[in-house]
């Protein structure tokens, strides 16, 4: 049968429009007419699969909506139709696989029920088994009682039937149109940015969009020191995103919403949260400062709140599990989820806020599209609801960096000037990482700025006016003098050694007057190792006790100054004087907290029973105190961490009545000088008499008893230094005898 001249008409009936089929009147063509082939201009031709109904009109063909689009005809456009027999012999008759993608037929009416592609398979070889279809071919598609799916032809997979003929194995292989049959293979994709919200085995692999940047370099991160807690952070929160939805889907497993960044000011807490968002494909971070929510009207700090979190939203009711991620940064967290009921004032905005943002991430319609990164020095002051599983579940401490993450980070903030060889050869970044022991990533940026402006400052002259060595560009260099003079002036670790209050218990450094001294220094030289130990619990708590003024904080500080360990500090009751019991309680506590974030920490606490507000008369104490300090000598330090707890009393007896001598792994006791020998030691070291001044008293003290601090006799032997030589030997005994440091014989006189 020849090309006939016919015109494109509607289809008749919307029953008809779903069949895919092209309608055609009965008296135009025969009875065995399954197909026809379509043309509307010289090599446009389109195969359509063809029922009969009485309502065309003859010389006419009905197309449906999308049949038109497909062909791109109009009504009543003039096109060549003839009838098309598909060739038994050929591949294209028998269609192994078809690939369709689908979406809303009309857009607007969108749902996230689920469309289950088995169902779906079986339903569409039902009502289209037998027709042709070409790729690229659009059809609407009914399914159940569901809304209706606009399908497009993908692609189609045929049998190789000259493989078939020759004995091979027939591998499917890609063909332009072909018969749909009752065992072919059909396979759903979801078209790009549709909400359709597919299930099942026979949906097709989709083209997903990796969460990860594919420009992302791991190793040009920026973050020195952090590997390990970067790698735990992507493991908790972003393993679960990078699996297909389906995957995720049959584990039955949801994504985590929430990362909490805690730890020291200056480690990196806000340069990680920088980077996990540019690491992610996903939509630009919204960076909020906690403080920026807050606002003075009422109901506006939670309208804040919501406005962070409408365009995940709006995206999840859109497309559903298909939604890209949003991710909201909170710095400073605490501003804004302080615990609720802490805060005073009867306004109660804080509670509120966090009542909102509670809502938001683990409410009772929960997004899933989110992750909210916070951050915060002060843990402790986040309201606990806020810190459960579903909501900020990953809780990452970023702490002081080891001797490898100092390195790390000393080289990412040199590698610049090695690049342009503006640093000396004398460098060694290695040694540098050693001598940095509890410097935070900050504190090392802030030492190679330091160094930096110390090598600029040896090229400016600064005379009536300042100017700028001529040769600078080349002359410039940072040497290791500059960081070394960096590190004694410019740069100290906040969580580092107290060295300048040592340095001041210290400062006549300390005499060994005799055996008592050697036994204190070698036993505590013992309980340093056992805190170093990997043996060990961790804790080792050591008290000094004895007379007033025997010397027993130089001790203690030189114990803590032989430690070596990188972080020492000094609880002293100088530093509290006025403080209210539950300051002081505060002040105490944030020393061993601070203390906990360090591998090796010493904690000197001087004078204990002043710290107690101890007073004979009554007798007084703060029982506050009392009880925080005997919770806090007994409590270990995180895992791996070693704390050792060196404490000074000179009142015994009141701490073993306050049940506190319990507390300490060992009790040293501190002995005054107690025989001549030791005095004259103590003179020889002195240079203040000479030796023949030195042979005169020992003959004045023989059969003597000597009782008398350190401390005391060192402030006799500088009142000695005053006075005039001839007198000074008389002055010395005389001021011994009244102070009654010599008993059991007749006046010296």
């Amino acid at each position: 049968m020849s090309t006939m001249p016919m015109k494109a008409f509607r289809c008749p009936t919307d029953e008809l429009s779903l069949t895919n089929c092209a309608v055609v009147n009965k008296a135009d063509f025969p009875d065995d007419v399954k197909h026809i082939e379509v043309s509307t201009g010289p090599s446009q031709h389109y195969v359509f699969s063809v029922k009969f109904h009485s309502d065309i009109p003859r010389g006419a063909v009905g197309f449906s909506l999308p049949q038109r689009k497909w062909a791109s005809l109009s009504l009543n456009q003039e096109i060549d139709v003839k009838p098309y027999y598909f060739d038994p012999t050929s591949s294209s008759e028998c269609l192994c696989s078809i690939t369709l993608e689908a979406d809303f037929l009309q857009k607007k009416t969108t749902t996230l029920e689920p469309y289950n592609t088995d169902q779906m398979a079986r339903e569409f070889i039902l009502q289209f088994s037998g027709q042709a279809f070409t790729v690229g071919q659009q059809l609407a598609f009914s399914f159940l009682d569901k809304k209706l799916l606009g399908l497009v032809v993908k692609s189609l997979e045929a049998a190789d039937l000259s493989a078939i003929k020759a004995g091979q194995e027939a591998k499917p292989m890609k063909t332009k149109m072909g018969r749909c049959l009752g065992d072919t293979m059909i396979q759903f994709e979801k078209a790009e940015n549709s909400s359709l919200n597919l299930v099942g085995s026979a949906k097709g692999k989709v083209q997903r969009q990796s969460i990860i940047n594919p420009e992302w370099d791991f190793q040009k991160m920026g973050i020195g020191g952090l590997d390990k807690e970067f790698n735990a952070i992507f493991r908790r929160a972003f393993a679960s995103r990078v699996f297909p939805p389906e995957i995720v889907e049959q584990l039955g497993c949801k994504h985590v919403k929430g990362i909490l960044l805690y730890g020291p000011p200056g480690t990196g807490k806000t340069l990680m949260a920088r980077q996990i968002g540019t690491m992610l494909n996903a939509r630009e971070p919204k960076i909020v400062n906690g403080p920026q929510i807050l606002d003075k009207y009422v109901g506006e700090s939670e309208a804040n709140v919501r406005r962070l979190f409408a365009d995940a939203e709006e995206e999840e009711k859109r497309l559903g599990p298909n939604s890209g991620l949003h991710i909201i940064i909170f710095d400073e967290i605490d501003a804004i989820c302080k615990s609720r009921g802490s805060v005073a004032g009867n306004t109660g905005v804080h509670d509120t806020v966090v009542n909102q943002l509670l809502a938001k991430i683990d409410g009772v319609e929960q997004l899933n599209n989110i992750l909210v990164i916070g951050m915060t020095n002060r843990r402790d002051m986040i309201d606990e609801a806020l810190l459960r599983p579903g909501r900020l579940e990953v809780q990452m401490e970023i702490g002081l960096p080891n001797e490898t993450g100092r390195f790390q980070i000393l080289n990412i903030h040199t590698s610049r000037m090695k690049d342009f060889k503006k640093l000396h050869q004398d460098v060694d970044i290695k040694e540098l990482a050693t001598l940095t022991k509890n410097f935070s990533g900050a504190e090392l940026e802030g030492l190679v700025r330091a160094a930096q402006s110390t090598a600029m400052n040896r090229l400016i002259k600064a005379a009536s006016k300042v100017e700028v060595d001529p040769e600078a560009m080349e002359k410039l260099m940072v040497s290791r003098a500059d960081f070394l003079n960096a590190l004694e002036h410019d740069i100290k670790p906040a969580f580092g050694t107290s060295a300048e209050a040592l340095e001041h218990f210290l400062a006549r450094g300390i005499i060994n007057w005799g055996t008592p001294v050697s036994n204190i220094l070698e036993d505590g030289m013992l309980f340093i190792q056992q805190a170093r130990s990997t043996d060990s619990s961790g804790l080792v708590s050591v008290l000094l006790e004895g007379p007033p003024n025997a010397g027993k904080t130089a001790l203690a500080a030189q114990l803590a100054k032989n430690s070596d360990f990188p972080f020492v500090k000094v609880c002293s009751p100088e530093e509290m004087v006025g403080y209210t019991e539950s300051a002081k309680c505060l002040q105490i506590r944030k020393v061993f907290d601070d203390a906990y974030r360090s591998q090796l920490s010493c904690i000197l606490v001087d004078n204990i029973e002043r710290l107690l507000d101890y007073g004979p008369i009554g007798p007084r104490y703060s029982n506050l105190t009392l009880q925080a300090l005997l919770v806090l000598l007994k409590r270990e330090p995180p895992r791996g961490r070693k704390l050792l707890i060196l404490c000074t009393s000179s009142r015994r007896q009141v701490l073993e009545d306050m049940e506190m001598l319990s507390a300490f792994t060992a009790v040293l006791h501190v002995h005054n000088l107690s025989k001549p020998e030791h005095l004259l030691a103590v003179l020889e070291e002195s240079d203040v008499f000479n030796k023949k001044e030195i042979s005169t008293i020992s003959r004045k003290i023989q059969g003597y008893r000597v009782f008398i601090g350190i401390k005391k006799l060192l402030a006799l032997i500088d009142m000695a230094r005053q006075t005039e030589e001839q007198y000074r030997v008389v002055k010395f005994l005389s001021k011994l005898e009244e102070e009654g440091a010599l008993d059991g014989g007749t006046s010296l006189q």
